[in-house]
This record gives C-alpha cells, structure tokens and sequence, in this order.
C-alpha cells in the first residue's frame, strides 16, 4: 500500500502528524538554501560605504518582498495541481544563484542574492496551501511556524561549521550549505505531497478554501480594512524585529563574546522551538474559531510584553545576553509564529468567509518585508551606522515592542465588534 493510499484512509490525527513533519521538513531544508550566508559576518568588505553584509540582505530582502507582493495574486488565485515540483523548481533556481554568488565578482554578485530571494518568497504560500482549513491546523501550523526558528539556527550551525571546520570561504559556504539539505528536501517534499485533502469534517469546521478571484480579494479587504491594517502594522513590527535578530545574530553573538561558537545558534533557537511548538499547538484544542482567534491576538500581546520587559532589565544589566537572546526570541516568535500558521486561518473560519489564509499571509509578509529593507538602511543612513548591532536592537525592541502592543490590543477589540455586529444582522436576516 502506497503512502497516500494509507494516508487517505487513516485517522485524521495521523494525517495531521505526517503532514505538519513534512511541511516542518520541507521549509526547514528551504532556510538552508536562504538563510546561511547570515552566518558569516563578512567583515571588512564594504560598498559605497555600506557594510557589504547589509548589502546582500538588502538584495536578498527585496527579492523576497516582490516575490510577496507577487504571491499576493499567486496564492489567492493558485489551484492545488503540481505543487511539489513548483515547490522544488523555486528552492533549485534559489540554489543556482547561490552557486553564481562566488562565481560573478564583487559587487555584482550581490544581485544573485536578489534573484536567490524571489522564488523562496512563494514556497510558504504552497506549503501552507496543504495544511489549512483542517480541524488540526493549529497543530499542523505550529510545526510549519517553529521550523524557521529551528532551522535558521540550523542552517547557520551548519554554515559556520563549514567555514570554521572544513574552511570553506564566507562566499561558497551558502552553496555547500545547501547541497547538505538537497535529500533531505526531496523525501520531505514527497511525503508532504502524500497528504490527503480536508475532510468533509474539516470543511463543516474551518470552511472550505478555495482560490480567490481579484474582486472577491478586494471586496474581502475591504470589508475588513480597518482590522486587516492593524494586523499588518503588527505584523510588520515583528518583521523588523525579527529579521534584525535573524539576519545580524552572528554580530550580536560576537559583540558579546560568543564569535567562536558555531553551536550558540541552535543552543538559542531550539528551546525557544518546543516552547512555541507546544503553546500553538494547545489551540488546536480551542473549538471556538472566534475565541481561538481572540486568543492569537492575546499571545501577540504577550510576545511584545516579553520583549520589553526582558529588554529592559538586559538594559539595567539585571540580565546577561544569553538568557536576554533567548527571551527576547521566545517574546518575538511567540507573537510572530500565529501570522505564519494560525490567526489567518482562524480568521477565515470564524467570520465563515471564502478564500484562503494565504492571501491574507501574503498581503502581511509583503509590506513586512518592505519595512525591513527600509529599516536596515535607516540603521546606516539615520546616523546609527556606528552604534553596535546589541545596542541597535536593543533600543529598537523598547521602542517597537510598545506600539505594537498598543496597535495588537486595537485590533482585537475591533474584530471582536466586528464580529457580534455581523452576527445581529445574520440573526435579522434569518428572522425576516
């Protein structure tokens, strides 16, 4: 009996185990071919005046954001025929520019890392498309969400080790450190095409999801504008956050001390994965699709809370850097992890709406990540060139972490308006 035969007729609990470790497989291997050169700190290059590094993420990043902003219509609108391979053509046309990248001389191989960046933008989006609307997405979700806090401490463990073990220079590590996970993504990309579609349960509970034509986007949008925007300001607060912590780790690390030690990236990143993991996974137990995604907004507001108050005794020297990284990492992807898996999804359900997460997912990750190309060039052109990468974020996470608590308890309040408004009138309607 083939897999998917067995799949098909197995518990849904089963289903829900394979599915969400092929999606946390698959877009774990996916961060090996995005994620690596980060490790490097490439120290001492520089173009026009800009630290080279900042360079390549800035090319990356933009890559990355057309490529959400693309996927907005992409995702909404795709079918469900043909993923996998579309799947493994994006992440082999990623890894050809990482090839390119040592080949093509300086400064000119910085584009390769725009073009590495544009088709892993769409692998989320057809990832998720196999797990949501099921009545175990939280579960399958939070193993998807979690994998991009795993794995980019993987991959750099990875990336440093080659270059500190086996010498291989700062520009070829990102290739090599991709062929290391190339097997690893074919098995996990073949398992998560196995799975089975929702079942009629699935569908009574979470609403069926389909592709969404260009009206039915805009008229969605704008019947939840004000919400929406919220989420998004939200959303795009935890970027910038996120993506500095990501993307300059390595020169927090050695600022503090830890520049020799390939393994302090995984020692962070995997208990702040199973504490996710486990919270995000508790929702699947919430029936109540509004109160779940009430309590998504309430998880966001814990996430910044965290942050700050951990920011603030680091900058009291109450605390030192490593439990300081690891807090604040925990607060960050406590209220980042929901976006990427679950509050959409339940969105959808709870106001009974058709579509697809992914639009929503898509219309969120495009602007954060143009607020984080924006904030990496304030960072150098706003008179902060030369202020530490520690004491950069650190005055960032203060600042941010307020407003965006401020905006996420907004954005609650409306919806959950928003929500009895829509249930009288539904209830009008049905009396008349």
């Amino acid at each position: 009996m083939s897999l998917k035969a067995y799949l098909q007729q197995a518990d849904h609990k089963v289903v829900a185990l394979v599915g969400a470790l092929a999606a946390f497989g698959t877009y774990s291997c996916m961060y090996a071919f995005r994620k690596p050169f980060t490790a490097a700190t490439f120290e001492g290059f520089e173009w026009l005046g800009i630290d080279y590094k900042i360079w390549l993420i800035f090319a990356q990043t933009v890559g990355y954001t057309l490529s959400k902003f693309y996927g907005i219509k992409f995702i909404a609108e795709r079918g469900q025929h043909g993923r996998a391979k579309q799947i493994l053509v994006l992440i082999g046309l990623s890894w050809v520019a990482l090839l390119l990248f040592p080949l093509v001389p300086r400064p000119f191989n910085i584009v390769m890392l725009l073009i590495n960046g544009f088709p892993l933008g769409m692998v989320w989006g057809l990832v998720f498309s196999y797990l949501e609307g099921r009545r175990a997405t939280e579960f399958m979700g939070a193993f998807l969400g979690v994998s991009f806090i795993f794995s980019s401490g993987l991959v750099k463990t990875v990336g440093a080790g080659l270059m500190l073990d086996f010498g291989i220079t700062a520009w070829w590590m990102p290739f090599f450190t991709g062929l290391v996970f190339v097997l690893p993504l074919l098995l996990c990309v073949w398992v998560l095409d196995q799975t089975p579609q929702p079942t009629a349960e699935d569908i009574q509970l979470r609403n069926k999801r389909e592709a969404m034509s260009k009206e039915e986007r805009r008229s969605f949008f704008l019947k939840y504008a004000t919400g929406i925007l919220m989420l998004v300001i939200a959303y795009v607060f935890l970027t910038l956050l996120r993506d500095v912590r990501d993307n300059f780790v390595a020169n927090i690390w050695a600022e503090q001390g830890y520049g020799e030690q390939p393994g302090i990236f995984t020692k962070t990143e995997v208990p702040i994965s199973l504490a996710v993991l486990v919270i995000i996974c508790l929702l699947v137990f919430v029936k109540n699709n509004l109160k779940a995604f009430m309590i998504n907004h309430l998880l966001i507001g814990l996430g910044f809370t965290i942050i700050f108050i951990t920011t603030y005794l680091f900058s009291k020297s109450q605390i030192g850097a490593l439990p300081w990284m690891v807090m604040v990492g925990f607060g960050l992807y406590l209220a980042y992890v929901p976006f990427n898996c679950v509050i959409f999804d339940r969105f959808m359900s709870a106001f009974r709406h058709k579509g697809n997460a992914g639009f929503l997912m898509y219309v969120a990750d495009s602007f954060g990540y143009l607020g984080s190309m924006g904030f990496l060039f304030y960072k150098e052109l706003a008179g902060f060139g030369e202020m530490s990468w520690t004491r950069f974020f650190q005055n960032s996470l203060l600042v941010i972490s307020v407003f965006g608590l401020l905006i996420t308890v907004s954005a609650a309040v409306y919806f959950k308006r928003k929500y009895h408004r829509q249930s009288v009138v539904e209830g009008q309607l049905v009396l008349n």
